[in-house]
């Protein structure tokens, strides 16, 4: 598990410093023109801990979720 910061050129995203493989399947987070983004240390720890916990199949699906909701 990676994080890496990027910009869109021409419609495609240029990461910094990040070599990816060819067909690397990535999610991106995007945020407002006007808004920033930072994270402490330990937030980008538990970011990376939930994502990790989503790769082993530790989460529930959308579906799950919306049946677990009250009416």
């Amino acid at each position: 598990m990676q994080v890496a910061t990027g910009t869109v050129v021409n419609g495609k995203i240029v990461l910094e410093g990040v070599p990816l493989p060819e067909g690397a399947v990535v999610t991106v987070v995007t945020r407002g023109a006007d808004e920033g983004f930072r994270l402490t240390p330990q937030q980008e720890d538990e970011l990376l801990a939930a994502m990790a916990e989503i790769d082993r199949g530790e989460a529930v699906s959308l579906e799950e979720l919306l049946a677990s909701l009250p009416n």
